[in-house]
């Protein structure tokens, strides 16, 4: 794992959106994560780790 996929994890860890956009920008990811953060912490969280993990 580099520096820099540490840095998003944990980015993505305070704020699931600000990681995934990040790594993706505005595409379908980050779209993705901004709805399951606006229906719960956690399922963003998880979503967002997955999409920057994969």
């Amino acid at each position: 794992m580099s520096t820099a996929t540490f840095v998003d994890i944990i980015l993505a860890i305070i704020l699931p959106p600000l990681g995934v956009f990040l790594r993706f920008g505005c595409k379908v990811e980050f779209w993705i994560c901004v709805l399951l953060t606006l229906f719960g912490w956690i399922p963003g969280i998880l979503y967002a780790v997955y999409v920057i993990t994969k």
